[in-house]
């Protein structure tokens, strides 16, 4: 079955980096766009940036463009989030993403919180 792990959240203050990691199982990793996602307190889970399945073309949302950078290693079925600057409003939990068979799969989320 389809398997997403998070990790690398923790507390970082303001300015800070962290670097995500997903691993993913259970499924053809180099075929499938990854997406990541964050939800923080009292808000709608909403779109972080994502890749395609080759990894040669990237999204971001206009929030973290220039901060955050998404990758990913085929051979290893990792994607990754490393994110630099970071900013209080960035605290979130942070979910990995993959869509297979029209059916969503979500990781258990890992939280990222920037605070002084």
């Amino acid at each position: 079955q389809v398997q997403l792990v998070e990790s690398g959240g923790g507390l970082v203050q303001p300015g800070g980096s962290l670097r995500l990691s997903c691993a993913a199982s259970g499924f053809t990793f180099s075929l499938a766009r990854m997406t990541w996602y964050r939800q923080a307190p009292g808000k709608e889970r909403e779109v972080v940036a994502g890749i395609s399945a080759t990894g040669g073309s990237t999204n971001y949302a206009d929030s973290v463009k220039g901060r955050f950078t998404i990758s990913r290693d085929n051979a290893q079925k990792m994607v990754y989030l490393q994110m630099n600057s970071l900013k209080p409003e960035d605290t979130a939990v942070y979910y990995c993403n993959v869509v297979r068979a029209m059916n969503n799969y979500w990781g258990q989320g890992t939280q990222v919180t920037v605070s002084s």
